[in-house]
Parts: structure tokens; C-alpha cells; sequence
């Protein structure tokens, strides 16, 4: 599989994304459902770094692909960095009665339902938040290299725009004035927290890629 690369994610939407950022490297991203039998291993890391390399390295040595992997969440600055590390399972804490509340029970409904509850208290100027990204790569060999990257704006009040996905539409970029689910993909991919990380990881891959 000459010029393709593994992302380890079956998230439509990340797979996507990095596509279009590693075109510029010539190189065609694949998704986990390219090995349907590949299992998604466990997200046991306490920081994006470690999450980010146990994807990688998972993927890389059982496809013999060098393998990329992302782990990335949402910090918001008045819960204490919540939900960071926790952001793909963030409902999960709350309470039956939430639950019972919603009209989707779909996982990014629900997680960005119980942010937006979470942050009922506070007002606007006390809503900064981040999008954090670590975009690590896994060679067969085992050679590893990674790279982070944040996108810092404020939370809204309510949800913008029908683009993107996660936490997308609650996130608002002061500098243009929309929130991330309102940009377009080519938008957001020039400011994103991956294309952040991605622009990072840009300086090591040569000699990475070479090494291969």
C-alpha cells in the first residue's frame, strides 16, 4: 500500500479532515473500516500523548502501515480543563435524570448537552475554552514522532452551524467570529488544533517518512 497511510479511528469525520491535510504530502489516509477486523483498542492514556501513541502503535504493528493516530478533546477553562482526555465519553458522568431529558441519545448530541448544562453557571467572559490535538505516527519499526496543537476560543450558549462534528458547533473562534461548525472544512482546516499539530508534525516527517 504504497503512499497510504493508517488513521487509526473509524471517526468519518477526523478521517476526512486528515485526508485533505496529508494530500500535501501525497499521501492517501485510510480508516480502520479499510480492516474491519482490526479492533479499536482502549484509550487507557491519562494526556493526549499517550492516548495518541497507543492508537499508533496498535494500528502500525498489525497492519504493517505506518500509522497515525489522533487523540484530541475539548478544555474548557472554567471546569477545570473538563472535558480534556474524557471529551468522546464527557455524557457519560451525567446523571439518569439528563438522560431521560433528550431528545437524541446519540453520543455527540448528548456530549455537548451535558457541556453546555455543565456550563450554565457561568457568563460571557468566563467561557474561554481549546481544542487540543496530538497527532502521533508509529512506523512498523516501532520509530515513533508526535506533535501537539490548540485552537483557543469560547464556548457558546448555544449550538452554530450544522458543519463538522464533536463539539464543533458550541465552539466559537473570536478571530472570525464563527463557531467551528460554521466554518468550512477548508476553513476550519486552516486553524483547526489538528492542522495545528499536523503543521508540527510537518518538520519531523521528511526525515520519519525517509526512515521507512
Amino acid at each position: 500500500m504504497e503512499n497510504k497511510i493508517l488513521l487509526a479511528t473509524r471517526n468519518r469525520g477526523k478521517i476526512a479532515e486528515l485526508d485533505r491535510l496529508m494530500a500535501a504530502f501525497g499521501l492517501e489516509v485510510l480508516g480502520l473500516d479499510a480492516f474491519p477486523e482490526l479492533e479499536e483498542v482502549e484509550e487507557t492514556g491519562r494526556t493526549f500523548e499517550e492516548n495518541a501513541l497507543l492508537k499508533a502503535r496498535h494500528a502500525a504493528a498489525r497492519t504493517g502501515l505506518v500509522s497515525l493516530a489522533d487523540d484530541s478533546g475539548l478544555e474548557a477553562k472554567a471546569l477545570g480543563g473538563a472535558p480534556g482526555v474524557f471529551s468522546a465519553r464527557f455524557h457519560l458522568e451525567a446523571p439518569e435524570e439528563f438522560f431521560k431529558a433528550q431528545p437524541r441519545q446519540d453520543k455527540d448530541f448528548l456530549n455537548v448537552a451535558w457541556l453546555l448544562e455543565k456550563m450554565k453557571p457561568f457568563p460571557q467572559g468566563e467561557r474561554q475554552a481549546r481544542f487540543c490535538s496530538v497527532i502521533a505516527a508509529v512506523r512498523p519499526d516501532g520509530a515513533s514522532i508526535a506533535a501537539a496543537g490548540c485552537w483557543p476560543g469560547e464556548l457558546t450558549f448555544e449550538q452554530r452551524g450544522e458543519n463538522g462534528f464533536g463539539y464543533d458547533p458550541v465552539f466559537f473562534d473570536p478571530a472570525r467570529q464563527r463557531t467551528a461548525a460554521q466554518m468550512s472544512l477548508e476553513e476550519k482546516n486552516r486553524h483547526s488544533h489538528r492542522a495545528r499539530a499536523l503543521r508540527q508534525l510537518a518538520g519531523f516527517w521528511p526525515g520519519f517518512w525517509a526512515g521507512f
